[in-house]
């Protein structure tokens, strides 16, 4: 039987709650989209294979809540994370400004190395804008990041995105992708982890309906 995936790794959705991250992760790996807004509970997960550069690439991507009594929880999957997607909603300021907060804790709890992607989600609500493309594209490069907006409405830039930053996770990895192909080893597992073991400490039991 082929081997299911190369490698293994975790990203995490990190952002205000309301700003889509649960609609992104629902979008990317069910290609589904629930309109009405639920909030996460703490922490949850999908998983969803893709190849790139002839790679298969099995991604463990953990949507967090944004809300601050939630933070203690969030905080200890911060430092297992490969890549890093901080989000905020082209139609709401407020998110756009917590950003840097969102980016502190990152720089604090994460590990030295992690690639991150700054996402303007909700480009579809045009008229509702607060936040215009010039303003993300000008953060992400005081940041040293990558800049998408995106759309879990009408799919658009997120297949672009999650693949984006998949490439940066596999190429900050290049050396322990070298040695798997070197010594033949079967998969890489950057996340430590089995997809057994992935149930997060303080997430619900029964599977999470995808809202927002």
């Amino acid at each position: 039987m082929a081997k299911q995936y190369d490698v293994l790794f975790r990203l995490l959705l990190l952002g205000d709650s309301g700003v889509g991250k649960t609609c992104l992760l629902c979008r990317f790996t069910d290609n589904e989209f629930h309109p009405s807004h639920i909030s996460t509970i703490g922490v949850d997960f999908k998983m969803k294979t893709i190849e790139v550069d002839g790679i298969k690439v099995r991604i463990q991507i953990w949507d967090t809540a944004g809300q601050e009594r939630y933070q203690t929880i969030t905080k200890q999957y911060y430092r297992r994370a490969q890549g890093i997607f901080l989000v905020y909603d082209i139609s709401s300021e407020r998110s756009y400004q917590h950003i840097m907060k969102w980016a502190s804790d990152v720089d604090e709890y994460a590990p030295d190395g992690v690639q991150k992607i700054l996402i303007g989600n909700k480009a579809d609500e045009e008229q509702k804008r607060q936040v215009g493309r010039e303003q993300g594209l000008q953060l992400a490069k005081e940041y040293g990041m990558d800049f998408y907006e995106t759309s879990a409405c009408t799919n658009f830039n997120i297949k672009e995105s999650f693949t984006r930053l998949t490439e940066l996770v596999l190429q900050a990895h290049r050396k322990e992708l070298d040695g798997l192909r070197s010594y033949g080893v079967d998969e890489l597992n950057l996340a430590e982890l089995e997809e057994e073991e992935c149930k997060p400490e303080g997430a619900e039991n029964s599977p999470k309906a995808c809202w927002c």
